[in-house]
């Protein structure tokens, strides 16, 4: 009896692995929203940027996102904020191969999860590819619709897919056709 027991629970626990194996991260990055032309080195959302962010949060309603990762500025955290998630900030100051690596680290410490990073212009290409996305994606100072997606799953390549929201741009893979 304690023997079919052993076995029974040895079963299980074998059967639960592959599951634990296959967890799949589900990484959603963005650039801010459209900021405001006054306010210094730190401005605020403009008008479209504050739609554009309710837009983001419409857009991930059904996607449980569990965490969100934001840089010190404004608007990162504005952009993020119609969510309703706290955000955890990632220093960006000094190189950006070290922003990329400590946004990596943070997005791994909730694996299993889905994880909102907004960055900048010149920083999500980078965290992007720090994912294991593409190295060559360029975002133009006028976009701001973009929606990149990696998942990562143990054993597996990383899947990426580039999607838009919001308002459409003037110009780029997310301009009004």
């Amino acid at each position: 009896m304690l023997r079919r027991l052993v076995l029974a629970a040895a079963a299980l626990v074998l059967a639960a692995a592959p599951a634990a194996a296959q967890q799949k991260t589900t990484v959603i990055l963005v650039r801010h929203a459209e900021k405001a032309l006054e306010g210094g080195s730190d401005p605020a959302l403009s008008e479209a940027g504050q739609a554009r962010a309710r837009a983001l949060a419409a857009e991930l309603a059904d996607d449980s996102v569990a965490a969100v990762l934001v840089t010190r500025f404004v608007r990162t955290q504005q952009t993020a904020a119609p969510l309703g998630i706290a955000p955890q900030v990632v220093p960006v100051e000094g190189a950006l191969e070290a922003h990329a690596a400590a946004v990596r680290a943070a997005v791994l410490s909730h694996a299993g999860h889905t994880v909102l990073v907004v960055g900048h212009s010149n920083t999500v290409p980078a965290l992007v590819a720090a994912l294991g996305g593409p190295a060559a994606i360029a975002i133009a100072d006028t976009e701001y619709a973009n929606l990149f997606t990696v998942v990562l799953e143990e054993g597996k390549p990383p899947v990426f897919t580039r999607a838009c929201y919001g308002a459409a741009d003037p110009s780029g893979p997310c301009a009004a056709k």
